[in-house]
């Protein structure tokens, strides 16, 4: 698998809705109410119902596993969560995914991921490492 440091090798926006939070509640069994009422979200200061930090993450790191072709060849992966995704009841939410060589050696590569809702960005340092030999 050839890689160059710059080469964006994946890229996608995923639109969340409320339906796709109760999903990934029934599946990671994270029933936080924050995530499906928003007069909870309110209670607690939050501008609205979030999507979960690790559905966020999930989705950000899965964007590569087709140009991967295995998902077994993700070595390690990180972020920093800085902004949450406020998933409107009506409109939903939309997620880019953009994922760029940062670095690249013989056996291995680097991938920065930058993850935006809004223009914003809310994966900091989003970083996969994977097997490219």
């Amino acid at each position: 698998m050839q890689v160059a440091v710059g080469d964006i090798v994946a890229e996608r926006t995923v639109h969340l809705t409320r339906e796709s939070l109760v999903r990934y509640a029934g599946a990671s069994g994270d029933f936080n109410p924050i995530h499906y009422r928003d007069d909870v979200a309110a209670s607690v200061g939050l501008p609205g119902v979030l999507a979960h930090g690790m559905l966020t993450m999930g989705l950000a790191v899965e964007t590569i596993v087709p140009w991967l072709g295995d998902a077994g060849r993700i070595l390690e992966y990180g972020v920093r969560f800085t902004r949450p995704v406020v998933v409107d009841p009506e409109a939903g939410a939309d997620v880019t995914i953009v994922a760029k060589a940062g670095a690249v050696d013989d056996d291995s590569a680097r991938i920065d991921l930058t993850v935006t809702f809004d223009g914003v960005t809310v994966l900091g340092k989003a970083q996969v490492r994977v097997r490219t030999a």
